[in-house]
This record gives C-alpha cells, structure tokens and sequence, in this order.
C-alpha cells in the first residue's frame, strides 16, 4: 500500500511544517485540483507554473476535504485551514520528486525505464501486454513522462508488482537527471531520436547524451543500431547494451528482411545464430519498429517463440497515439492529435498511405512546433513529405503553416486557428476518403475529430432525449390542473447521467428535482442546474453544504432534524421537506414524534417546511391496494396535522410512478416521477404508452470455433452440448451486467437474433452461442433496449427493472441523441 506520514514527508523534502493535525497516512498525490476523486488521504502540491498556480485552488479543495498540503507560500494557511497539515518547502515540484524518489526506493522489482522522441508510450502498452503472461506489471498512465508525470506514475508502484515500465520525456537540459533518481531503471529502451524540442538544445548530440542520462545506472540498455547518434552515445558511455538492426553486422537481433501480407509484416531475422521469422500485425513503418523495440526485449527475457508470436497476434493499437476510426460520410479517420513534429508526421504519413485506396488523401495539419527548424526549411519538408505520401488535399490550420501554404500545391486550403475551421466546417464536403487528422495537443483537434466522427465504438450506453421527453409528457397528461411534477434524478440519474437528464427536466420546466445525497445535488449545481432539489438522505456531515448550493433537506427524524438544527444560523432562512412513515416503515417521523418535532421547529421560525410526503410500499401491485389506500389515508390525516401545528400551508405528495397510474385520485399537490421518466411502467399495464430511454450495446472482442464437450469460463460452467462458435463480447459485470446473466439466463441481440449467455459473466467481458448466426469481430451487441427489454431481462434473474438500469457501471460512456 502507498502511504507515507506527514512526519516522513518533512524529513523526505526538508519542508518547514507550517501546521500539523493528527497525522494521517498520505495515500494520493493529487497536483490538479480537477482531478480530485478521494479527499481523504490526498497530498496536494501546489505547484507553480507558467500558466496555472496551484496555490489558486487550496481553498477549492479544502471545501472538498482535503487536508494536506504541499505549498511554496503559507502566507495565512494556518488560519485559513484550520484542520489541515500544512509542509512549506523551497519548490513543490522538487518535493513531489523527493516523495516519488522516496517511494521508489522501498521496491527492489525491475524497472525499464523508456526514452526516445516517438514511440514511448506504444511500446510501453505494448510491452505491458507482452509480458503480462509472466509479470503484473506496472506502468506510466496514458503518456506521464515529463517532470509531474514520471512522480505520480511511479507512485503507482505497490509490493503486488513485479514488474515497472515507465517512460521519460524532456524538454530541455537538466531535467533527465531528476527523473532517473525517481524511475532508477534497472533496463533501458532508447527508442529513437528525432526533432521533438530540438530548440531546447543546441544540436541533437546534446538532446541525445541528455536522453541518455536516464540509463546511468542500468543493468542493459536496449536500442537499434540503426541509429547512429543513439550508438555513439552507448559505445562512449560504456553501458552494457542489447542492439538490434534492421541491416548492420553485429546487432544481436538482426533483421534478414520483411514482407507485407495482407494486414500483416512478415519479419525474418537472426537471433543468437538460429533464423526465425515473426508475423507483426502492422504493416506501417512505425508499428514495425515499435514491435521490433519489444521484440527485442521479450527474445532477451527468453520468452518462448511460439509464444511470442501468440501474444504479438493479439497486440492492438494504442488509441491515445493513433487511432482509425469510421467517419462522416463514408470516410475513414485517421486520428493522430497526440503531438505534431516532423518525424511523427512523417511516421503518420506512412500509415496513410498503407491504407487501402478509398477515394481521396486529406491530411488535416496543425502548424509543426518545437521542431528547432528555421521555418522555410521546416515547411518545405512538410510540403516534400505530403507529395512524397500522394495526398490530395491539404488542410492547413495554425499561423504559421498558413504563412506557407504557397509551398503546398494542389487542393489546399488554411485557417488560421482550428475555431475558425469549425465555424466553416461542412460535413458534406468531406465524403468517402481518408482522412489523417495530424495536430499538435495545444490545437486542439479533438474537436475536429468529434466533428468527423460518426460514432464511438465499444460499450455504450445510449439514451434516447426524445424518448425521455415522451415519457415525461405522458406522465404529465394524468396530473390535474396545478399539480406540480418532481422528477427523481437520483442514482445518475436512474444509470442515464444526472447533468444531462437534469438538464433537458430544468428546459421542460419541470418543478422540483429529488436527489439521494448532498454530492449529487452539488454536482448539478457545479453544472449549472437552478430547479429545486430535494436532497433525500443527507448525512449529518454534509448538512453545511445544503444552504451552500441551495439544496432543500428531506427531515425524517429527530436526530437529523437536531443536527440540521444545530447548524442553522439565525439570520438565514431554510426550507425542509418533511417526511412521514405512513406504513412502509423505512425512513419518516410519526405521530408519537410531533410534540418534539413541532416544538423544535416553533423554535427556530428562520426554518419553513416547503412540504410533507411520504412513500408508498407497494402501489405497483393490486394485491396491496388495501394497505396502500391506508397508507394513503394515513397520510392525508397526519399532514392535515401536520399544516395545523405549522400553521401554513404545505406542498403534499406520496405518489410515485406507480401511484401516478393506479391512484390518480391522489395527486395532492405534487408527484414524484421515477423509473417511470426512463421507459420503465412498473405496473406493467402502461408499458406500451412508453419508450425505452436507455440502450446498452457493447460489440465481440473475438470469435472462437469450440468442439462438442469443450468448458467456456470461469469455473468450466459453459459446456458445448455440441459444436459452436461463440463469441467474446466487450461487457462484464464491473460494466452492470449482472453476474446472474450466466449460464443462459441472458440473452443478447446480435443482428436481430438472440444469443444466450454460455458460460459465466467475467469482469470485464463475457461469451455468448452465435452459432447460426453470422457475427464477425467488432459487430454491434444490443444488451438491453428497445427489442430486448429491461423487464423481460429483469425477470429472467428474479430482479427488478431499477437494478439492472442503476447498475450500469459510470465507465460505460453515456451518449445522448435526439433525432
């Protein structure tokens, strides 16, 4: 477990404490304050930069629980954070280096540390795949390799790890040597060597023995000797090294040739004098030196070959690098916004033109940054590059590309920011070709891609608006004249997403909105949200925060009542709901309760009660319309007393979803709209009047062909009664899908037709019979929707419709649509 005291951080950083409260382990390292997930145990430093100043979100974080800090500046921290341990060091960057360096040093496992100007990160995924048969391996997230990223990825390293992978980036002089004391690789890769911050240094030679300073104290060094700066930096420093080659004598992994086939390069090569051949499942130049850097390190480590070339079938590509996707149109994207420097783009060009002809090359570029090439120069390999690579229209984005666009010929058009592409962006002017997409991060092209894209692949959730309001409206046509409508967007709102679903309620003019906890009902205030909110279970540490954000309390007891109570303050004015247990014995004040209740509330008027409800046990079900027509007179009787003790007039309501179908007669005042707003009538006698909102689809990772008698999953619970093909698709129960799914208790929907569940649901996935059915790799799985419901699917594991919507996971992407 990651932890440290605060104690160890000051003797760690050399840091001055400011103040110290019972110390607590320090669990987190949190350096932007956006990225906040767990207060308790986090450390923030708050770092200064040239853009942003973390001092600047101290009382932010405060607010949301954190209670330590790192700063440069304890000017009035004492008094301003009370509760919290406060260090002051020298540089907060420095101290979150020192801690990673501390932590570093308490594993001995091995570590290979990756360098190099393109290729860092896909090797570093792909190796992680690679070698995880043998190792648990941890690795830098996403592309962490600059003086933050390299601290609080190496962080990570817990005593379950056997293996670290993380890469190193620089900008300039003096800073590899502060993260090799963090990393402390015990292997090295130098990938490569290109024009990436060229202008940090004076000459490539100096980036180069900079690089280098990484693998000080490596064990082995892996590089390609093709690479002839990278090779008389090894050879002058003396470190031992595992070289390979595409063409020179004397590399231990030496290259014989490669052919294309198909989606496939074929490579032959020499290996301590015996000939093999790989099949790499690339076909572009970078992903086949990508592959050869890990092939390299794998033959090294003595991986079996048959083996290896097993696991190098199943490598994919690194989506936050290069991704290709279908587009607009009938276009095909190539997605490359990861960086923009001339190697890179050159290695992107390579990957366009590998692709099958299907109608025209464009290439959308951002201006090249950080090259260390005079301008001219730099734009006429551009323009030399982009002929070289037969493209066929060029569209420029960036000042200075658009300042030489005369040295492009062809279709070519510019802008000189990607804000004024997309103002002019015309869908139908794109249709049929591909597309490379090649931008620097700062330019942000996501947005061009969004604007390309025609959908996101994988597991989805999809939810329909227009069913949504549908559904809204038909609820809203059985309420009488002035009856004002709750909606509850608790739970994410059903599983939907709340800020999305609370939106479109807030543009319907909806009256209140119900959420479970004070954090949902501050979440849709942070985005916007100004409908009332009726928190319905707020915990006695966080009633602070409902005056804060303008949230109303459920009150259902007289300890909650006492603590709320405790915290109102004289001169402000509150609003409380009330509510009363009428027979279902969950949550709620009763009769016995009013003396002390109505005494308590007489003493502080600034509180007014907004209304008084309370909930029916069993209003979806005829056979207790006895019991819920005396929950229902009971609660006309108490909140009748209820508005003679306060004296005013109070909102009234008990009616759910249900309630809404089955006793119209009593609306009161307002009614509370559930599952019913998301496509479920939990009655049953009104589901045709509805439209499912929601829509889970995932797609098949892979297909296999299995024999007669053959076991599928876990514990060998899926057994072939005869000959099938199965298919393994993309969802498991960490996604929502219900474990109770297996063994053919679940179907889904794969091309119209239905194929039971074989075998028991996994985590993160799960198989299912297609045979007869003709699926392929990537098709379209429909989990749950229109054609396969929620209730059919909830009474097949003896659940309800609730749990199974509420259950889907908040990592499944949410898309919303309206036709």
């Amino acid at each position: 477990m990651r932890m440290l005291t605060f104690h160890q951080l000051q003797a760690i950083t050399g840091g001055t404490l400011v103040q110290l409260q019972p110390d607590s382990p320090v669990v987190h390292l949190l350096t932007d304050s956006r990225k906040l997930s767990q207060p308790a145990g986090t450390l923030f430093f708050a770092i200064r930069g040239r853009h942003n100043d973390g001092h600047l979100y101290l009382e932010q974080l405060y607010k949301q629980g954190v209670r330590q800090f790192v700063v440069e500046d304890p000017t009035d921290l004492a008094g301003l954070y009370p509760e919290a341990s406060i260090l002051q060091v020298q540089s907060s960057l420095e101290a979150l280096q020192a801690v990673a360096a501390w932590h570093r040093a308490q594993f001995h496992v091995p570590v290979l540390g990756i360098t190099g100007s393109n290729g860092k990160t896909i090797v570093k995924e792909w190796l992680a795949q690679l070698l995880s048969p043998e190792e648990l391996v941890v690795k830098s997230p996403r592309s962490y390799n600059s003086q933050i990223g390299v601290p609080l990825s190496v962080w990570q390293l817990d005593t379950n790890h056997t293996f670290g992978i993380f890469e190193a980036g620089i900008s300039q002089l003096g800073e590899m040597q502060k993260l090799q004391q963090i990393i402390r690789p015990t292997f090295g890769l130098f990938t490569n060597i290109g024009s990436a911050h060229d202008e940090g240094f004076k000459d490539q030679n100096q980036k180069v023995a900079e690089k280098m300073k990484l693998f000080g104290e490596v064990e082995l060094l892996f590089y390609c000797l093709d690479h002839k700066l990278i090779h008389n930096a090894v050879q002058a420093s003396g470190i031992p090294a595992f070289t390979w080659s595409r063409h020179l004598p004397g590399a231990d992994l030496l290259m014989l040739g490669s052919t294309v086939s198909g989606h496939k390069t074929i490579v032959n090569y020499t290996f301590r004098g015996e000939q093999h051949s790989l099949a790499i499942p690339f076909t572009d130049e970078a992903s086949v030196e990508n592959a050869l850097h890990s092939l390299a390190i794998l033959l090294q480590r003595g991986t079996n070959l048959t083996a290896l070339q097993d696991r190098m079938d199943r490598l994919q590509p690194v989506a936050m690098r290069l991704e290709m996707k279908e587009a607009i149109n009938g276009c095909y994207l190539i997605d490359d916004t990861y960086n923009n420097d001339l190697a890179g783009l050159s290695i992107a060009l390579d990957l366009l033109a590998s692709q099958p002809k299907r109608g025209r090359r464009t290439l959308i570029l951002s201006d090249l940054l950080e090259s260390g090439m005079p301008e001219e120069k730099l734009y006429s390999e551009v323009a030399a590059l982009t002929k070289a690579h037969q493209v066929e229209r060029l569209i420029g984005i960036g000042p200075t590309i658009q300042a030489h666009g005369s040295k492009f010929g062809g279709d070519t058009a510019f802008y000189a920011s990607t804000a004024e592409f997309l103002e002019q962006f015309n869908a139908g002017q794109f249709r049929n070709e591909m597309v490379l997409v090649k931008g620097a991060r700062v330019f942000g092209f996501e947005k061009i891609v969004q604007a390309f894209q025609q959908k996101v692949h994988g597991t989805v959730l999809e939810v329909n608006l227009d069913a949504l309001v549908h559904n809204l409206n038909h609820y809203r046509s059985k309420l009488a004249s002035g009856t004002k409508l709750m909606v509850m967007v608790k739970a994410f709102a059903y599983g939907s997403g709340s800020f999305e679903v609370a939106n479109l309620l807030q543009f319907h003019r909806v009256d209140y909105l119900a959420v479970a906890y004070v954090d949902e009902g501050v979440s849709l205030r942070e985005h916007g949200i100004t409908l009332p909110i009726m928190v319905m279970n707020p915990s006695p540490d966080s009633l602070a925060k409902l005056h804060q954000f303008s949230l109303e309390p459920e009150i259902y007891s007289l300890e909650l009542l006492r603590d709320f109570l405790a915290t109102a303050q004289p001169d402000t004015s509150y609003k409380i709901h009330l509510k009363l247990d009428t027979g279902m014995h969950r949550l709620g004040f009763t009769e016995e309760d009013f003396d002390e209740l109505f005494d308590l509330l007489a003493r502080h008027p600034q509180v007014r009660v907004v209304s008084t409800f309370s909930h029916l046990a069993g209003a979806d079900e005829a056979l207790h319309d006895d019991f819920s027509k005396m929950q229902l007179q009971n609660f006309r009787a108490l909140a009748a007393e209820v508005e003679k003790r306060l004296g005013y007039t109070l909102l009234k309501h008990i009616l759910n979803s249900a309630g809404i179908v089955r006793f119209p007669e009593h609306q009161l005042d307002m009614v509370r709209l559930g599952i019913g707003l998301y496509g479920v009538e939990s009655t049953g006698s009104e589901q045709e009047a509805l439209q499912p909102v929601s829509t889970l689809k995932t797609t098949i990772s892979q297909i296999k062909h299995i024999r007669q008698g053959e076991t599928v999953g876990y514990s060998r619970k899926g057994i072939a009664d005869t000959d099938k093909t199965i298919a393994t698709i993309a969802i498991g129960y960490a996604d929502g899908y219900d474990r109770r799914f297996s063994n053919g208790a679940g179907e889904v929907l794969i091309h119209g037709r239905r194929a039971p569940v074989i075998g028991n649901v996994c985590m993160d996935m799960c198989m299912v019979d297609v045979t007869g059915i003709p699926a392929a790799v990537g098709d379209e799985v429909t989990v749950f929707g229109p054609q396969l419901t929620l209730v059919e699917l909830a009474q097949r594991i003896g659940t309800i419709s609730y749990e199974l919507l509420t259950n889907v996971s908040t990592r499944v992407k949410r898309i919303f649509f309206s036709e």
